[in-house]
C-alpha cells in the first residue's frame, strides 16, 4: 500500500467525499464533537492531502495547510476504526514530516496523542487548552531541519 498525496486543487470530488466521510466518522460521530469540519481549506492551493485507502474507503488520513504567516500546519490526523493499530497514521506522519523537514510546522494535538507527535520531533509549547468541544489539546511545533 502506498501513500496517496494530492494537492487541494487537484483533489477529485470522489476523493474529497471519502476523506470527509472518514473525518466525520472519527471526529464528529466517535468523538461526539459537533464542529464544522468543512472549513473551506481542503481545496486551497497550499493544502496537501495524504491518505491510505482500500476498496472500502479511506483507511487513514491527514492534511497539511499553509498558514498565512508561512508555517505549515498538520491536522485532521485520523484512522478508520478497522485500520487502527496497523501503523498507517504513523506512516502518513512520517511522509508529511519528511516533506516538511525544511520548514517549521505546527499542529494541535489531542493531549492523549502527544507522545505520538513527539516521536516526530514535535515539542509542546504553551499550556494545554480545552477546545470548543471539551477535548483537551496542546499546540506542538517542529523546527525546520538545518544542515
Amino acid at each position: 500500500m502506498r501513500v496517496k498525496k494530492v494537492p487541494g486543487p487537484e483533489l477529485s470530488a470522489a476523493d474529497l467525499q471519502a476523506i470527509l466521510r472518514l473525518r466525520a466518522e472519527v471526529f464528529i460521530v466517535e468523538q461526539k464533537a459537533a464542529y464544522l469540519d468543512v472549513d473551506g481549506r481542503d481545496l486551497e492551493r497550499g493544502t496537501i492531502h495524504y491518505w491510505f485507502e482500500d476498496v472500502d474507503g479511506v483507511l487513514a488520513y491527514l492534511r497539511v495547510l499553509t498558514e498565512p504567516h508561512g508555517d505549515m500546519r498538520i491536522g485532521r490526523v485520523c484512522a478508520a476504526q478497522r485500520a487502527r493499530g496497523g501503523g498507517l497514521a504513523y506512516q502518513l506522519m512520517a511522509a508529511a514530516v519528511e516533506d516538511l523537514s525544511a520548514v517549521r510546522s505546527v499542529l494541535d494535538s489531542q493531549v492523549y496523542a502527544r507522545g505520538f507527535y513527539e516521536r516526530f520531533g514535535y515539542v509542546a509549547e504553551g499550556d494545554e487548552y480545552v477546545d470548543e468541544d471539551g477535548i483537551p489539546h496542546v499546540t506542538m511545533r517542529r523546527l525546520a531541519r538545518t544542515g
